[in-house]
């Protein structure tokens, strides 16, 4: 679904990480994925510098309603 959005060249599979997330126990109980939406080159999260680009908003809300469709369609 994010190939559909975003182009499948801007698609990247990420190596395992460790969050500090309690979303694995989620998983256990049902399939699902992590996903990060890129938000450009800058501080990250945590930083005091850190600036949201807003123009990624539209991608992720994209997402969202394009996987919702897939997963339950009408």
């Amino acid at each position: 679904v994010a190939g559909e959005i975003v182009g499948p060249d801007n698609v990247q599979h990420m190596r395992p990480i460790m969050g500090a997330e309690d979303f694995s126990h989620m998983l256990r109980k049902r399939p699902g994925a992590f996903i990060m939406i890129g938000n450009g080159v800058g501080p990250g999260l945590h930083n005091p510098g850190y600036n949201f680009n807003d123009a990624a908003i539209p991608l992720g809300v994209s997402y969202w309603a394009r996987l919702a469709e897939t997963a339950m369609p009408a």
